[in-house]
């Protein structure tokens, strides 16, 4: 398995758009307003328009697909416990922090962050992540 270790951190920084809750709302099929209608939404307790919540999650697919662990390896699971709302215009930092390797069955666990521009935490949880046999192309 590639060198990794406890403690190994990565990150990923994106910052929600108009276009990417559209484009979200059109994928999923999540077309609730309070993604979607500033007027309803402004009535809400947010008083804007918020995010989907799965939208900041794909941040962390991106992060844990493509960086760490990276590139060959699939979710097995993921916990996610939403704290606080993502409005256009926050710029969301994805963070994983591997907390446990499983050399043997080429598992690792991770902890998993979303924070806003201010460092508020909006999204955590904990991932597991399988990891392909090495030699294997991808």
């Amino acid at each position: 398995m590639v060198n990794f270790f406890v403690g190994q951190k990565a990150t990923f920084s994106r910052t929600v758009t108009e276009t990417d809750i559209v484009m979200f709302a059109g994928l999923s099929g999540d077309y609730n307003p309070v993604h979607v209608d500033q007027e309803y939404a402004g009535n809400t307790r947010f008083g804007q328009r918020i995010a989907h919540g799965l939208l900041t999650t794909s941040f962390l697919s991106r992060l844990l697909g493509m960086e760490l662990p990276g590139k060959g390896s699939v979710f097995l699971e993921q916990t996610l416990k939403f704290l606080k709302p993502v409005f256009i215009g926050d710029t969301i930092t994805a963070s994983a922090e591997i907390l446990e390797i499983d050399s043997d069955r080429r598992i690792l666990r991770l902890e998993t962050i979303c924070r806003k521009q201010d460092n508020t935490v909006v999204l955590q949880g904990e991932a597991k992540m399988m990891m392909p046999k090495e030699g294997k192309k991808i």
